[in-house]
């Protein structure tokens, strides 16, 4: 744990790659929050999208990271916060109006279950 989705437009200047994802996932480890290997990150690009109701060029970003329950809010936001200024920092929008969020979704602790195989 944690799981982070992101869903992008493909219309950003810059792909989403594995490098941008571990770039992110060491984002998340530097908050002290979580184990290396537990950091899991995936990406899915859309080509269909619309962005409000014109025709301007627009372009988004949204990020949903799933943690197991028990955090306060306070380590919540400080997480989400991170993770927003380091998409920020990775990705270049390039003439478009780009919006970037982050949702922090909570895994109910009790009944997640994992198991590793080597």
């Amino acid at each position: 744990m944690p799981h982070l989705t992101i869903e992008y437009s493909s219309n950003l200047a810059t792909a989403i790659t594995p490098a941008v994802l571990r770039t992110l996932n060491h984002a998340l480890l530097g908050t002290g929050q979580f184990e290396e290997a537990d950091i899991k990150s995936r990406a899915l690009a859309f080509d269909c999208v619309a962005i409000g109701t014109t025709d301007s060029p627009r372009g988004f970003m949204a990020a949903r990271l799933a943690m197991l329950s028990g955090r306060s809010s306070e380590i919540k936001r400080d997480v989400a916060n991170v993770l927003l200024e380091a998409l920020g920092s990775l990705i270049t929008a390039s003439g478009l109006e780009l919006q970037i969020s982050v949702e922090i979704v909570d895994i109910d602790r009790d009944s997640y279950a994992k198991t590793f195989t080597v």
